[in-house]
């Protein structure tokens, strides 16, 4: 693995790991599975420009409006919006805190942002919204933030736009129906800009995937539904980068990295099977992971 890419996803790891010791509980299986994926979109496969924003977050202004001129939206951490320049997209809008943490490793947010996450009054919000670090849209329910890239990637298809549109999903999000009408719309406009890297690490908020619905096989299912799919290791920066280069003309590419939601923090494996959200119910837990903290990362979690 690339040593920087290796350096930003232990750094994702550790901050995110540092908020749930303090504030016990927090999206950390989701900071375990995405690290590499989310440090290799920003080092790696995005051409995106450098960020416009401030690197402390401002406050909240409200939500836009006539009234409102001082609203903003959160893309401006992912760089200006030109024709040529790639867009980025967080479908599960739940891993916000491990986003914050990747624009923070890849200097384009300050860390003292970080103190603001869940607080009111702030934009660091801990279910990211189409004001908060990183974001562009209000993604709502998981499955609906396809449909809106969808319109995005036709627009600029149109308009002559030659950037690409990437976009982060969980493997939870293909047992909706919305989700399968998009792919299947994407196909019908052959839009190949867009570009899908779903963090398959098996989890949903009800348990196991498998336990809840069957989303299998997921690969073929993707092509038959006119796409091009790739299924790599999500943990393995080379395979990421060579599926990110796959040829995918007229069609959409779908990214399946099959990952593991304790990679990285393996002192969470005997949390199984519940990942959702780590929750630390005593001291002893506590301690445990402030231990693993110091130990690995070199943190006190205080």
């Amino acid at each position: 693995m690339n040593k920087d890419i290796k350096k930003i996803a232990d750094g994702i790891r550790r901050r995110v790991l540092e908020f749930t010791i303090r504030n016990g509980g927090g999206y950390l299986s989701q900071a375990c599975s995405s690290a590499e994926i989310l440090a290799t979109l920003y080092t790696k496969l995005m051409n995106i420009g450098p960020s416009v924003a401030p690197k402390i977050p401002p406050a909240f202004t409200g939500v836009p409006s006539k009234n409102n001129r001082e609203y903003f939206s959160g893309y401006g951490y992912n760089g200006p919006k030109e024709p040529q320049l790639d867009r980025f997209f967080l479908s599960p809008v739940h891993y916000a805190l491990v986003l914050y943490a990747t624009l923070v490793e890849t200097n384009r947010m300050a860390a003292e942002g970080l103190e603001m996450f869940n607080k009111d009054g702030f934009t660091v919000e801990m279910i990211g919204a189409d004001h908060s670090p990183g974001h562009e849209l209000m993604s709502g329910s998981l499955g609906q933030t396809i449909s809106q890239v969808l319109g995005i990637a036709l627009a600029r298809k149109r308009k002559g736009e030659t950037g690409k549109n990437w976009l982060v999903m969980s493997d939870g999000e293909f047992m909706i129906g919305q989700t399968w009408e998009a792919i299947e719309t994407l196909s019908f406009y052959k839009i190949d800009t867009v570009n899908v890297i779903i963090d398959a690490n098996g989890q949903s908020a009800d348990g196991k995937i498998d336990t809840v619905n069957q989303i299998e096989p997921l690969k073929k299912r993707l092509e038959s539904f006119g796409a091009v799919a790739v299924e790599v290791n999500g943990h393995d920066t080379k395979q990421l980068i060579d599926a990110a280069n796959t040829p995918h003309e007229s069609k959409p590419l779908f990214i399946i990295a099959r990952t593991v939601p304790y990679q990285g923090i393996e002192i969470l494996k005997k949390r199984a099977p519940k990942f959702h959200y780590i929750r630390i119910t005593n001291e002893q837990e506590k301690e445990e992971l402030q231990q693993f903290l110091h130990e690995r990362f070199g943190g006190d979690g205080q």
